[in-house]
């Protein structure tokens, strides 16, 4: 499983003018192609009047699915350029719809593949990017003695504290990043003398802006 890869935050929209043709943008996560699906036919059905409904989207952990489509544009002009502006940003998880309304001017091949490439990179821009990195849920249990101690460092650390529970002794469930889980280990071996119980519970993706 990779350690951290970056996708879209959520959902986002964003209009683009180019020679009186209207170039709508829609970006959505999707973690499925199922769900990549659903969100095109969504805007096909919105804007089912519109010359164009052009889509592309990368799934998957290694991008195993990549797909493309021109909806009528000449091949290799809209969908394409689309996809391509998701791999070179990196992104996983994406599905891009540009629609477009036709103004009346041809813009050529090579015009419609930078004017769909750059209606794609302004939709990310607008609906913003975010990295999610690999964390255990790491458990620590302590005496009551050291919870002050404990807590206090960790609060002032940049390890997400999720929660303390109390029983015999004190729970501090902590998000630690899966590449410093050593550092951290010993780090709470320091700080308790090596009183800490110290395991790991579950693994889980946190977002970070990027």
């Amino acid at each position: 499983m990779r350690a951290d890869y970056y996708t879209v935050k959520d959902y986002g929209e964003s209009e683009l003018i180019i020679q009186k043709s209207r170039f709508l943008t829609y970006v959505s996560r999707a973690e499925t192609e199922d769900e990549a699906l659903e969100f095109i036919q969504e805007i096909k059905k919105k804007h089912h009047n519109a010359n164009h409904n052009c889509s592309a989207y990368m799934i998957g952990e290694h991008d195993t699915i990549q797909k493309a489509n021109d909806d009528g544009e000449p091949t290799g002009t809209a969908g394409v350029p689309m996809l391509e502006v998701l791999k070179k940003q990196g992104l996983k998880d994406t599905v891009v719809v540009v629609t477009r309304y036709f103004g009346g001017i041809k813009l050529g091949g090579g015009g419609l593949i930078r004017a769909y490439g750059r209606a794609t990179s302004e939709g990310i821009t607008a609906t913003g990017t975010v990295v999610r990195k690999l964390h255990h849920l790491m458990r620590v249990t302590i005496d009551y003695t050291w919870l002050g101690k404990v807590e206090n460092e960790i609060r002032q650390s940049a390890y997400p504290l999720k929660e303390i529970s109390y029983a015999d002794g004190v729970n501090l469930f902590v998000y630690v990043p899966v590449t410093e889980e050593y550092v951290f280990t010993a780090w709470m071996a320091e700080l308790t003398n090596g009183q800490a119980e110290i395991v790991s519970t579950s693994s889980e993706f946190l977002e970070f802006d990027n």
